[in-house]
């Protein structure tokens, strides 16, 4: 685990007031029409955008419903955020009685399952809704930092009026997704906010290593599940004829027999006993485990026409990228990370392939980060092995692509940065 590059919304050295003035003029000049007298930085001036097309209210932002309680615990049973309260509260909440700030988390969807903190802020956030049960995504109340971090899928740190919604000017909050790493989906996000006053440039710093700190926490749970499930498999392959691998719900490898190990297979969607075509591996067939399944290669079996023919990348579910493969053997889906997501959208894009350091400028607008565009094709490759090439990456020449995208192009994985997609 280490400190990921993050960019502070003030500035080292900066004046806070005057700073805030300048956000709020050039907040005016943006909302007015007007020649902007300096540019927001990016994610921001993104989301600006996004709510701009949105039609939010400037001064009101959406109208919000809060759950009721008994929603709240529902939520808060189902989020798997429990898990990581603990990690949260022991490393943000000391920082957020000291400096007059609260620690709130939300689920996927922006909803406020916790706050806590300080007594006096808290009563400032119940005035502008900032409150458990209620959605502070962004379609609701507008660019901050929770329901912009959720979209980005990075951390984010809001300052002043660089809020959308003008009634959120007197504050600052930092926010940081919250991953389950078992399968890498957003879970929630935890967030630091307080009066704008209290500002500071490291709270970012501190909120995203809580954060790893509680995501670490999650990765040693699952690595002991493993283990549980490996002392039941392990057998279990012994006495099995061919090749089989054992996984988790998740794909994640326990055990293998005859195959060379890898740490995580791509399942489909909804797996469930029986024959599947799986693309690092061909037609298999899955049997339940406990805590898992085992997945038997099959050997020996007619293999013509269990190939792919035809992928779908449905990109029209900003949070819920997927893609779908078919052919003779029946139809696969998974759920894709952003950053394959991002991948694969812009190879559908360009049937003829492209090279690593085409990639990457389209990925980074650097061509030398090919290092980074290897790795993660070495990833999507072993997932997908049926479906793509390399040298250039590309889908498979005999594969039918087909993309689903939103009719706004600009919704497109609207967390996304690449130049290849927001150009």
């Amino acid at each position: 685990m280490g400190l990921r590059s993050l960019e502070a919304a003030l500035p080292a050295g900066v004046d806070p007031r005057q700073h805030a003035r300048v956000l709020a003029l050039i907040h005016d000049a943006a909302l007015s029409g007007r020649a902007l007298p300096g540019r927001p930085r990016p994610v921001i001036g993104a989301s600006w955008q996004r709510m701009r097309r949105l039609g939010l209210d400037p001064d009101r932002g959406a109208p919000g419903i809060r759950l009721k309680i008994e929603e709240i615990e529902e939520r808060r049973r189902g989020s798997g955020l429990a898990e990581v309260l603990p990690a949260l509260r022991a490393g943000l909440l000391p920082m957020a009685e000291q400096a007059a700030h609260i620690m709130v988390v939300t689920d996927a969807e922006g909803r406020i399952l916790w706050r806590e903190g300080s007594a006096p802020v808290r009563r400032r956030a119940d005035a502008i809704g900032f409150s458990e049960g209620v959605d502070w995504h962004e379609n609701a109340v507008g660019t901050n930092a929770i329901g912009t971090a959720l979209v980005a899928r990075r951390p984010v740190q809001v300052y002043s009026a660089e809020h959308y919604v003008r009634a959120q000017h007197d504050w600052t909050c930092a926010a940081v997704p919250l991953r389950d790493p078992r399968d890498g989906r957003l879970i929630g996000a935890v967030d630091l906010s307080g009066p704008a006053s209290t500002v500071h440039p490291t709270t970012l710093a501190l909120v995203d290593a809580v954060a790893q700190l509680a995501e670490a926490g999650l990765r040693s749970a699952h690595g002991t599940e493993l283990e549980r499930l490996r002392g039941i498999a392990v057998p279990v392959l012994a006495k099995v004829r061919g090749r089989a691998v054992a996984v988790d719900p998740h794909g994640w490898v326990a055990a293998t027999s005859g195959l060379a190990p890898l740490d995580r297979i791509a399942l489909p969607t909804g797996c469930s006993p029986g024959r599947a075509w799986l693309p690092a591996y061909g037609s298999c067939r899955i049997e339940p485990l406990p805590g898992g399944w085992l997945v038997r290669l099959a050997d020996g079996e007619d293999e013509a026409g269990t190939q792919p023919t035809r992928v779908v990348l449905d990109v029209r579910a900003p949070r819920e990228p997927t893609l779908t493969v078919s052919g003779a053997a029946g139809t696969w889906t998974h759920r894709l990370s952003p950053r394959h997501a991002e991948m694969l959208y812009v190879l559908a894009c360009r049937r003829d392939g492209r090279s690593a350091s085409e990639l990457s400028l389209d990925l980074f607008g650097d061509a030398a980060r090919t290092v980074t565009v290897r790795a993660e094709m070495s990833r999507l490759r072993r997932h997908f092995g049926g479906v793509l090439g390399g040298r250039p990456y590309r889908f498979a020449d005999d594969v039918e692509v087909v993309v689903e995208r939103p009719e706004d192009p600009a919704e497109v994985l609207p967390h996304s940065l690449a130049p290849a997609i927001r150009g």
